[in-house]
């Protein structure tokens, strides 16, 4: 099956919005006294790592990072196989009391972000939980919405959104799939 791609963002365009994220993280909590980011497995963790050095680079602070895997936490659990592989979650601190950035690849159905929130809430009670996705496609399924957007893209159901990233897992580039 062909399908025709387009480039939504190139190497430039993740990086510029990913800077613009930072800046919105930055402003909406003033700073980052009490922030921490959590990437959801695979994309967001490591945009996650991106974002965090952009913090770094502005405050002169790092900010601490880890990464969450929410298999066990999907709701169609019961309908996939019983032998899911189930990634590691490294939290390497407390999430007690923080602002807890949840950071993703792609917003789409918003289910993953619901598994994400409830395997946050395994890990202790945050201050809050934001969200930043690279990109928003749309398609909500459940009442979830990104406090920080690098693009938003409408798209039909037919269509993904792919992001991908090179070896040392830094974002190359956000890809258009049309059937």
């Amino acid at each position: 099956m062909n399908r025709e791609t387009t480039v939504i963002l190139d190497g430039v365009g993740v990086k510029r919005a990913l800077t613009r994220i930072a800046h919105e993280v930055l402003e909406r909590n003033k700073g980052i006294a009490g922030l921490v980011l959590v990437g959801i497995r695979t994309g967001g963790d490591y945009l996650a790592q991106e974002l965090a050095s952009r913090l770094e680079e502005i405050e002169g602070v790092a900010v601490p990072v880890g990464s969450v895997d929410i298999t066990l936490y999907r709701d169609d659990i019961k309908s996939q196989s019983a032998h899911l592989p189930v990634g590691k979650t490294d939290i390497p601190f407390s999430t007690e009391g923080k602002k807890v950035v949840l950071v993703d690849d792609v917003l789409f159905t918003g289910r993953t972000i619901r598994a994400a929130m409830d395997a946050m809430m395994d890990h202790g009670r945050p201050q809050c939980i934001q969200l930043a996705v690279l990109v928003d496609r749309g398609h909500r399924e459940l009442p979830i919405r990104a406090d920080f957007v690098g693009r938003n893209v409408p798209t039909s159901s037919k269509e993904n959104i792919l992001v991908t990233f090179d070896e040392a897992n830094h974002p190359v580039e956000v890809v258009l799939e049309k059937p």
